[in-house]
């Protein structure tokens, strides 16, 4: 006699593939991926292909796409060896990134800038970062608004001994100061891989960055790139940046403190370049890349990098000056002399 359990059991592959389509609508993304493989073995593509054909075409709208069909992007996504993802491709909404959460703990580089996220979406990508099995190495969240509470989730991740995240992008975040406290500290672990941080945008305080500073000072911090465009720096700033720099010179090679917005400006002065001047000269110095973009630098800002790059010639092979106005052929002389000399690396000069 057949008991009630052997009677549910599927009769062929054709039933076993119905039911598998059948309940590929009712699960959620991420735990219907596998059927989705057994629907793929079945050898049916219908809703694939379906989703591939509106990807190809660039009519693919998220916003009503099924459980089934999300589950179907996200197959495709996974099938393709993606090492970037790009949320703007498919929807710039919370909604569209925990969908395709799957896709982002397979992707190397994420890029989520403008989307809107909240702490529930920063509670994953902590999660993510903390994950032993995590791919991601570099990770943009610029123009998305974070709060203390979602900086704080993202930082758990970011201590994490198995975050391997390499570059970091916070462009215009509208970070606190609490929040430039956290990051210190994570440029202060040792288990840190950070080497790009971008902090452009961001409206710092003297007090900000010499909380930020505390991180650079630390000989845990391992960053190549610091990018601190429009930031509102002053003079003060300055000091207390090269001072940091200094204590820890030899792994920095690039240093972005231009100016391209006018709400926050960084208001260096000739004063503040002399500061940064003094980090030129450290012996330790590795600075490749420097640039001073509309930062109203005068002459005299041009004879103190000159003299910094003559008392410690051996690294900076680029300096941008571009779109400081006030400056003339001959106020730039000694640099262009620098720059055509074969003792100095300074290959290439923009103004």
């Amino acid at each position: 006699m057949k008991n009630k359990e052997s009677e549910d059991l599927p009769k062929t592959l054709t039933e076993l593939y119905l039911r598998l389509k059948k309940l590929s609508g009712k699960l959620p993304a991420e735990k219907s991926i596998n059927l989705f493989h057994c629907l793929n073995e079945l050898d049916d593509r219908s809703l694939v292909e379906e989703i591939q054909q509106s990807l190809s075409s660039g009519r693919l709208s998220t916003y009503q796409l099924s459980p089934a069909q999300w589950s179907a992007l996200v197959f495709i996504l996974l099938s393709s060896d993606l090492d970037e993802f790009d949320l703007e491709k498919y929807s710039r909404s919370e909604k569209a990134f925990l969908k395709l959460l799957p896709v982002v703990k397979a992707s190397k580089k994420v890029l989520l800038s403008r989307c809107a996220l909240s702490k529930r979406s920063f509670e994953a990508l902590s999660e993510i970062l903390s994950s032993p099995s995590n791919h991601l190495r570099e990770l943009d969240l610029s123009s998305n608004y974070l709060q203390d509470s979602e900086l704080d989730l993202l930082c758990v991740g970011l201590k994490s001994p198995d975050c391997k995240l390499e570059t970091l992008r916070l462009r215009d975040c509208k970070l606190s100061k609490r929040s430039f406290e956290a990051l210190s500290e994570i440029l202060s672990s040792p288990s840190n891989h950070l080497r790009d941080l971008d902090l452009s945008s961001n409206k710092l305080q003297d007090s900000e960055l010499d909380l930020l500073c505390v991180g650079l000072k630390s000989p845990d911090c391992k960053l190549e790139t610091l990018g601190l465009m429009d930031c509102g720096l002053s003079e003060i700033s300055c000091d207390y940046l090269a001072a940091a720099l200094k204590s820890n010179p030899s792994h920095l090679r690039e240093l972005v403190l231009s100016n391209y917005w006018f709400s926050t400006r960084n208001n260096l002065q000739d004063s503040g370049v002399k500061h940064l001047c003094g980090f030129l000269e450290s012996p330790g110095c590795k600075l490749e890349t420097l640039r001073l973009m509309d930062c109203g630098l005068s002459e005299i800002s041009c004879d103190y990098l000159a003299a910094a790059l003559k008392s410690n010639p051996s690294h900076l092979r680029k300096l941008d000056l571009r779109y400081n106005y006030k400056l003339q052929d001959p106020d730039v002389k000694q640099l262009s002399d620098l720059q055509q000399s074969p003792d100095y690396r300074l290959k290439t000069l923009l103004w």
